[in-house]
């Protein structure tokens, strides 16, 4: 019960914002992304690790700096997710780049599929609904099986504007869309387990990555599409990058072509690293040799009044 109230009240914020011209949307979320940086969570104690893992270089001031940036981004996808299930027109009137569409046209140009392989930018749910009439494509997604109500908010939001809402685990329904010549999006950058993935370096750091994207290439003979998003610098549209297909891709070597995956992946991240999902604990599964990444992050910090001065 408790739940489905919760359930209730978030999707009544989510139509109240998406109800409001996008430009006071978008400010409204980073103005709330803001107050989340106050907050000393445990979530943001990962992002904070995963930015110590996956850019050693930089000082703390940096990661803080990047971590502050993140979270307004983070409100504004609250935002940016309001907007693509309840907006009206003047979503649809946001402006939307596409750049690269070249190189879609010519891995499509034989007539093999096309998975375009892409990540977890907070901006996702907004650029499913503004790509939507501008690439014919499919989606795979990950069901919200604990939380119905806000799952089908977002299906009936995306099967709006998309060719194809294809559950993950539906692995038949998703080779059927490839064959059809349904582009499908398919993000490889999450922590899925030990199970069909292979422990090699994601940001530098070993780590499960899924085989999914190989076993879909090997049904279906599709050829490998990179595409990227992100808020644009003036933060009033968004872009969409293409790029070359992955000539080559897979190569039979479940291991070198997660490496291979994970290096195009990390160039997108590399790009708007502000614009990546780092509340995720990516590393959650280490290798059997190693600490867990987050045994540090996880802990509730305590005030320790012995060690004040």
């Amino acid at each position: 019960m408790r739940n489905r109230i919760s359930q209730r009240l978030t999707l009544a914020l989510f139509w109240s914002l998406g109800k409001l011209p996008p430009r006071i949307a978008f400010k409204l979320g980073e103005t709330l992304g803001g107050l989340f940086n106050r907050l000393p969570t445990q979530r943001r104690r990962v992002a904070n690790r995963n930015l110590e893992l996956c850019f050693p270089e930089w000082g703390q001031a940096q990661r803080e700096q990047v971590i502050r940036a993140n979270l307004r981004y983070t409100g504004r996808a609250v935002a940016e997710t309001a907007l693509a299930w309840f907006g009206g027109r003047a979503v649809d009137q946001i402006p939307c780049q596409v750049d690269g569409l070249a190189h879609l046209q010519a891995a499509q140009s034989d007539g093999r599929p096309v998975i375009l392989l892409s990540g977890h930018f907070l901006c996702v749910e907004l650029a499913a609904r503004l790509i939507g009439p501008r690439i014919r494509m499919a989606v795979i997604y990950k069901p919200m099986r604990k939380k119905p109500g806000m799952d089908q908010a977002m299906l009936r939001s995306r099967s709006r504007t998309l060719a194809g809402v294809l559950p993950r685990t539906d692995l038949r329904q998703i080779v059927r869309t490839l064959k059809k010549g349904i582009p499908v999006w398919y993000a490889g950058d999450q922590d899925y387990g030990t199970q069909n993935s292979e422990f090699v370096p994601f940001m530098g750091v070993r780590t499960p990555t899924t085989t999914g994207l190989m076993r879909l290439c090997r049904m279906t003979n599709a050829r490998v599409v990179p595409m990227f998003f992100h808020v644009n610098t003036a933060g009033d549209g968004y872009t969409v990058s293409l790029g070359p297909a992955m000539d080559g891709f897979p190569t039979g070597n479940d291991r070198t072509d997660a490496q291979w995956m994970n290096a195009v992946l990390e160039r997108g991240i590399r790009a708007h690293p502000e614009q990546y999902l780092w509340l995720h604990r990516r590393f959650k599964h280490p290798p059997p040799d190693e600490r867990p990444a987050y045994a540090d992050a996880l802990q509730k910090p305590h005030n320790r009044r012995g060690d004040r001065s």
